[in-house]
């Protein structure tokens, strides 16, 4: 097998605990996730790894394929290493459980680099800003990238940052789009990196990777999500997905 994609799908969460399952227009979010990355023409097969029975008991009944894990895992990173270490896999992708816009290409767009390039153990994708409010929103993690799409730098601040005399009128600014693709092998060394002071500094987990002296592969998106981490988000999802016209 080449490609997997983990849906890690933890119940706990600090701000909104439960989130995983909670309703979207008849469906728990979840399923909404599951549905969408189905359509990705890249992956071999997707994998739920959750941490709770009632989540577990949600995903079987939409016919997803279900792996529990340990309670005890620090981050979904550790998940998903539980789950594909006894799989024979060239290919890791981590899917986020509370992103139930994502948009299939987006997970073939983030494969491709490493199906290319036997060089690249890892990619995300970025996406151009178009809405100027999101270039100094620190939820918003802005990317500079080098003349071959590897990742410069990740961080809250709205960066590149346009000095006085600068000659350049408009500078072109990124949001990080947290949809990772990785080698197997490059998941485990990555998991037991220390964490970086880089990493504590802007509480982003990626710059663990560059600090470390590994690159991250970027490719641009035209696609766009909306992270669920709190009750409102959720309406914002459900305001989308209702004039696109989807309903249960």
């Amino acid at each position: 097998m080449d490609v997997v994609g983990v849906i890690p799908a933890r119940w706990g969460s600090s701000r909104f605990e439960g989130k995983v399952l909670a309703d979207i227009l008849g469906k728990p979010m979840l399923q909404h996730v599951w549905e969408r990355v189905q359509g990705a023409l890249l992956l071999n097969d997707v994998i739920i790894a959750c941490d709770d029975e009632r989540v577990a008991s949600s995903a079987s009944s939409f016919g997803a394929k279900v792996v529990i894990t340990s309670k005890d895992h620090p981050s979904g990173t550790d998940r998903i290493a539980e789950v594909v270490n006894p799989l024979d896999v060239k290919i890791v992708v981590n899917i986020q459980a509370d992103e139930p816009l994502i948009h299939p290409a987006m997970i073939d767009q983030v494969v491709r680099p490493l199906l290319n390039d036997p060089t690249i153990s890892v990619s995300t994708l970025i996406k151009r800003i178009d809405d100027p409010s999101e270039i100094n929103d620190p939820n918003v993690v802005k990317a500079v990238v080098d003349q071959n799409n590897f990742a410069l730098y990740f961080s809250r601040a709205a960066i590149p940052h346009r000095a006085i005399n600068s000659e350049v009128e408009q500078p072109k600014y990124y949001k990080h789009i947290g949809l990772y693709a990785y080698t197997k092998d490059f998941l485990f060394i990555y998991r037991k990196l220390p964490a970086s002071i880089l990493e504590k500094t802007e509480k982003l987990e990626q710059l663990r990777i560059l600090e470390d002296g590994f690159r991250i592969k970027t490719t641009e998106t035209n696609f766009d999500t909306i992270g669920v981490d709190t009750p409102e988000d959720l309406e914002k999802v459900k305001i989308r997905l209702q004039s696109q016209g989807k309903g249960a």
